[in-house]
């Protein structure tokens, strides 16, 4: 064991799980109508005692445990393998469970933007699960499990596919299914509370170095370079989101630079332990410009109320990073080369394959779990229900500042 490396895993599992307590919470919660904040906390918190519990019974197993190139074994269900001086690499596989285990909890919490103000509590929770064990710990094998894509080297440094593209196409899915709000896209309130958008995503950005910088899994030279990069595409892409925002309403809006900050963050994810300063920079620019198209072509040609914008910065910031990372990665622009055998072009192909292969399983799997939920349980709250809000119709609690009418 190494004490430096098993210091910084410890403290990067402290960063991505404050990624999503308080950070994702706040951040959606402020862009949502005041009736119901309190749902979008409570989406955010329950989510994560969901996967905590989900990800000690099966979820880590059928990930991480030796099996199949599809799906992992089932020998570690309740870490029953697993004593506290067991070893992954040079940190205690403790570590390594709960550093992958925050991220099993901001992947399915991050769909939470796609149905928001309108969806049962209860098939929250039960999506969530399924979610998890039947999208998540498969995709997870395959890339960061000794699956069938690492044995392909494809890359993705902390997240690209198995994070953003599984959260953001299945957002996406959800959203058509669930149907779009009432009054939507005309008569939708504007973002109740901007300063809690700001807060929530900078908890974001600070909590993005232990998501990216940590899984290097070391205190080393990529850990140091990932941070680097991923600080500078968030700042790139902030910046690039403002900017076409200025100029297309003439007002600069905090709301516009912090979602490109998200946008960005998103984008640098899979490529952040391959690529150099210059390749961030990139990135950054096509994270924060195609993103922001994207978000005006789901809601207004297709008419997707993809309420908070998930497949458009996360899915689609996922599927830029993952792309350009093939190209990137070369060695004369300060990226960290490739596989034995592999080149920009034998890697794209390898990049492709793994975005198809994960936006496929990502949809039908949603697909399959959101119809059975809506012919079962139902998945979206009654109209009296919604025009009330589901802060005081689904948890009976409101902000103290909310009057009720």
């Amino acid at each position: 064991m190494d004490t430096g490396n098993t210091s910084w895993i410890l403290t990067s599992t402290a960063l991505v799980l404050f990624m999503t307590l308080p950070g994702l919470a706040l951040f959606y919660g402020g862009l949502v109508n005041s009736k119901n904040v309190i749902s979008v906390l409570m989406h955010c918190i329950a989510i994560a005692c969901v996967a905590s519990i989900l990800w000690l019974v099966i979820g880590y197993s059928l990930a991480f445990s030796n099996g199949n190139p599809i799906i992992g074994g089932i020998g570690n269900m309740f870490l029953l393998d697993i004593s506290k001086d067991s070893l992954s690499g040079t940190i205690p596989e403790t570590v390594f469970f709960m550093f992958q285990m925050t991220f099993a909890i901001i992947t399915p919490a991050l769909i939470v933007g796609a149905y928001v103000e309108r969806i049962k509590f209860s098939a929250v929770l039960i999506f969530s699960a399924l979610w998890l064990i039947i999208i998540y710990a498969p995709v997870t094998h395959w890339i960061w499990g000794g699956g069938w894509l690492a044995e392909q080297n494809i890359m993705d440094f902390a997240g690209g596919l198995v994070v953003h593209l599984t959260a953001g196409a299945s957002a996406l899915v959800l959203a058509i299914i669930l149907g779009r709000r009432k009054n939507f896209p005309n008569k939708i309130s504007a973002p109740h509370n901007p300063s809690m958008v700001m807060i929530g995503a900078s908890m974001l950005w600070v909590g993005w170095f232990g998501f990216n910088a940590g899984s290097a899994l070391a205190a080393d030279v990529n850990a140091g370079m990932a941070m680097l990069v991923t600080h500078i595409s968030a700042a790139t892409a902030s910046l690039v989101w403002m900017a076409i925002d200025w100029v297309k309403t003439g007002k600069p809006t905090m709301i516009g630079l912090v979602t490109g900050t998200i946008a960005g963050l998103a984008s640098i994810t899979p490529a952040s332990g391959f690529v150099g300063p210059i390749g961030a920079l990139i990135i950054g620019v096509c994270g924060g410009s195609i993103c922001y198209l994207i978000v005006n072509i789901v809601k207004s040609k297709f008419n997707i109320d993809d309420s908070l914008d998930v497949f458009a910065v996360h899915g689609i910031g996922g599927i830029i990073g993952t792309i350009l990372v093939a190209f990137l990665a070369h060695d004369s622009l300060g990226g960290a080369g490739y596989a034995n055998g592999m080149g920009a072009i034998s890697q794209l192909v390898t990049q492709l394959t793994g975005i198809v292969t994960v936006l496929v399983w990502s949809v039908v799997g949603t697909i399959i779990i959101a119809l059975i939920l809506k012919t079962t349980i139902g998945l979206r709250v009654d109209s009296k229900s919604e025009d009330k809000g589901l802060d005081i119709s689904t948890h009976g609690e409101i902000n103290h500042e909310i009057k009720l009418k």
